[in-house]
């Protein structure tokens, strides 16, 4: 009796550790060490990323940051800080969904070795990282990881990755996040620029000036006297009483979070030659209390550039673009801005002294 029971209690013992082994085995397979991503992504002092037509940006904290220039585009371009959250979220939210199917691992890795983004994560390390974190000497920058991204997966809910060091490519995604991650990896550089032009409150605002063209007389500026501010007409110098305050005031709060609305990569040649070789249509400037400066020149734009050579009167109201115009920020960059963010900025003296007098769109 005592025989049979031993034999059971074998019987019952074998089949819980066969058990637990295909539970082990099953767990492997379908489970990852999740450490494709970064955790400590505030760490992360800088992200190259480059694809296989020639495009590379890189992207560094800058250390002389305020709150819209965290982030600098090649050494000098202040990044737009929502894309570049956008990328540390990314870095720090993906994770591995499942393997590459075997059979398909050789055409994935040649398919990533043709075309790929590559980025490289480079983050503040030290030498001496003691006791949890508690004592840190010798702080120092290091590449810690390099991915090859490719393209989007058939269900358009993950991207084929490869890391560097890794031996097999992995599908990754977001988890909760329907979409692929291959969108978020920009490699042209003008993308990743900010678009804010000046970002001041009114206390920070020393002088604001605006020369207009075609009619002199209009150009003025705002100054700063002490807590206050005076209106000055620039032909005549002449200093102006009885100025609207309100609309004064609505002008100098509109340089809270300034931003214009897109790059411009080619101005058509049609208007390189008639628009942009003429003078600005405004001349804007923005000083402010510690000294920097920012110039604005604007110039119309056509809704059909090819009109002004094969329409007769080139002054017709309706081949201009009425919601945006050209902009040049700081005699360098060339940007549309629109009418509805500029049109409390760039109007006549009159405007300002109760004169409802608004500029016309025809005139550059």
């Amino acid at each position: 009796m005592k025989k049979k029971h031993l034999i059971i209690i074998i019987c019952v013992a074998v089949a819980g550790i066969a058990a637990w082994a295909v539970t082990r085995m099953g767990s492997r397979t379908s489970t990852f060490k999740q450490d494709y991503h970064i955790e400590d992504v505030n760490s992360i002092t800088k992200m190259f990323l480059a694809d296989k037509n020639g495009n590379q940006v890189l992207l560094q904290r800058n250390p002389d940051a305020v709150k819209d220039t965290l982030w600098l585009v090649d050494g000098q371009y202040p990044a737009s800080q929502p894309l570049v959250d956008l990328m540390l979220e990314t870095l720090n939210t993906m994770r591995i969904r499942q393997k590459v199917n075997k059979k398909a691992v050789p055409n994935i890795i040649k398919d990533l070795s043709a075309n790929n983004v590559k980025m490289e994560v480079y983050q503040k390390k030290y030498l001496i990282n003691w006791f949890g974190g508690r004592l840190k000497l010798f702080p120092h920058e290091k590449l810690t990881v390099t991915y090859f991204v490719g393209h989007e997966t058939q269900d358009m809910l993950g991207s084929f990755m490869l890391r560097k060091g890794d031996k097999e490519p992995y599908i990754i995604h977001i988890p909760g996040f329907r979409g692929y991650l291959t969108s978020r990896f920009i490699t042209e550089p003008l993308k990743w620029h900010s678009h804010r032009i000046v970002d001041l409150n009114v206390n920070q605002i020393q002088q604001v000036s605006l020369q207009i063209s075609s009619d002199p007389s209009q150009s003025f500026a705002i100054n700063r006297n002490g807590d206050n501010f005076e209106m000055e007409l620039l032909q005549s110098h002449q200093r102006v009483n009885g100025f609207d305050t309100a609309r004064v005031a609505q002008l100098l709060s509109a340089f809270t979070n300034l931003n214009f609305d897109e790059y411009v990569k080619m101005v058509p040649n049609a208007e390189r030659d008639s628009v942009f070789s003429q003078a600005p249509r405004t001349i804007l400037n923005i000083t402010a209390t510690n000294g920097q400066k920012h110039e604005v020149k604007t110039y119309l734009k056509y809704v059909n550039p090819d009109d002004i050579y094969t329409m007769p009167d080139t002054a017709m109201y309706q081949m201009f673009d009425l919601d945006r115009l050209y902009a040049v920020i700081d005699s360098r960059d060339t940007v549309l801005i629109q009418y509805f963010i500029f049109d409390n900025i760039l109007q006549p003296a009159a405007f300002f002294l109760g004169q409802d007098v608004t500029m016309d769109p025809n005139k550059n």
